[in-house]
């Protein structure tokens, strides 16, 4: 099972969204499972969850992971693909975000639609790195930090934006015969807290 994958296809997408499947999903990454199994779990008869399963398995959202007799039944024991999933802008293609249409680096709409085309394209270096079965080099870097006043944060940008611009001018190599274009995408916005939802900043939106 892997981790998490990415969902392109508009109807996966649609079938997916059903709270009904996205239980059996949850349910299902817990290990496989027959129709019957889950029917005790989520509440509902064994056809009904039958039904579900079949829309979930002719997307490739699940698979069959084995059978077993019981009593004069065969049971098909299913899998989630994945632990997790994530929808591309592909599956609304028409409607997907553009960052090239605006850009304001101080919008959060404009980091959405940045961090949207990052889920679409990393999805898409994913599924044909998966059909490849190749390794993708990508790097990330996560983390936190706390600034003391406003003017600490719009300082820690302005050095940020100078050095990673320094890099790029550094490594650049545009003519590079053999060489591959990376994108490099840096983003700052206030950590969301469960416990206490971070208030819009009416500044940077």
């Amino acid at each position: 099972m892997l981790d998490v994958t990415v969902i392109e296809d508009p109807e996966a997408a649609a079938v997916c969204l059903d709270p009904v499947r996205v239980r059996l999903l949850a349910e299902l990454g817990g290990g496989p499972a027959s129709a019957a199994m889950l029917a005790g779990k989520v509440g509902l008869p064994r056809q009904k969850v039958n039904y579900h399963l079949k829309a979930l398995e002719r997307v490739g959202l699940v698979e069959l992971a084995g059978e077993r007799r019981k009593g004069n039944v065969n049971e098909r024991l299913m899998r989630a693909t994945a632990a997790s999933y994530v929808i591309s802008p592909l599956a609304l293609a028409a409607v997907q975000p553009d960052p090239d249409r605006f850009r304001d680096q101080l919008s959060a709409r404009w980091l959405l639609a940045l961090g949207a085309r990052l889920v679409r394209d990393v999805g898409t270096l994913i599924t044909g790195a998966a059909r490849a079965r190749k390794r993708l080099a990508t790097y990330a870097l996560d983390g936190e930090v706390r600034f003391a006043s406003a003017a600490d944060r719009a300082a820690f940008v302005q050095e940020l934006t100078a050095g990673v611009g320094a890099l790029i001018r550094k490594y650049d190599a545009p003519g590079a015969e053999g060489g591959r274009d990376h994108r490099v995408v840096l983003a700052l916005h206030p950590t969301v807290r469960e416990e206490s939802p971070a208030a819009p900043e009416t500044d940077q939106s």
